[in-house]
């Protein structure tokens, strides 16, 4: 478990407190969700909430991996794409969907701690690897419904410079247009909730822990 909490302090540095992504975060990143994804193998560690949500969080990072292979492949080979604006969405909606979907991931996390702190008998029947494992698919169908959006978006908008003005494919691309863009605000100010949200919650922890550590000592 030692393990696993180093692990989340790496992921909660590299989406929570970092402003974005480089390339030292991500390699560390890549290598610890490797590492936790062998850890979780080990029959040694027990079938628990938080670590269903573990495992789901380390392998939201083969989305990353599969964007680098890509960008490596076609650097490597000089692949030529017949759609470069399309396929570059698609490698950086990837992007995009690991890091929501491991920002949602950490906060559930979070939550989770706060339950066992503050409410462990009360929480128990909330805290089953039954909802872990239904909360992260939930998280995986969100996202997903999103990236295609975003994807979506992008296709409309390259077909609609070919068509006639009040074609249904303009207009379909002005819906898509809007909606991505009010689910882009939307994300955005979410991440920035979900980072305060986090900060309260293990402030409040670290207090209370603090505070029992004291009384223990009197």
């Amino acid at each position: 478990m030692k393990d696993l909490r180093r692990y989340l302090v790496l992921k909660y540095i590299q989406y929570l407190v970092l402003s974005s992504s480089n390339a030292i975060s991500t390699f560390l990143g890549l290598l610890g969700s490797l590492y936790t994804i062998i850890i979780l193998q080990s029959a040694k560690v027990s079938s628990k909430s938080t670590v269903v949500l573990i495992s789901s969080l380390a392998k939201a990072d083969i989305l990353v991996s599969v964007s680098i292979v890509s960008e490596m492949v076609v650097w490597t080979f000089e692949v030529s794409i017949s759609s470069t604006a399309f396929t570059s969405a698609l490698l950086q909606n990837l992007l995009t969907a690991n890091a929501h979907v491991s920002c949602l991931l950490l906060s559930c996390v979070a939550v989770e701690a706060y339950l066992i702190t503050f409410f462990p008998t009360d929480s128990r029947h909330l805290r089953t690897v039954k909802n872990a494992r239904l909360t992260s698919r939930i998280i995986w169908i969100l996202v997903t419904a999103e990236c295609a959006l975003f994807q979506t978006d992008v296709l409309l908008k390259a077909s609609s410079t070919s068509a006639p003005t009040r074609s249904p494919c303009v207009l379909l691309f002005h819906f898509s247009s809007t909606a991505a863009a009010l689910l882009r605000s939307l994300s955005y100010f979410l991440g920035i909730l979900l980072r305060i949200a986090n900060v309260y919650i293990y402030y409040k922890i670290f207090f209370s822990m603090s505070n029992r550590s004291t009384l223990k000592t009197k």
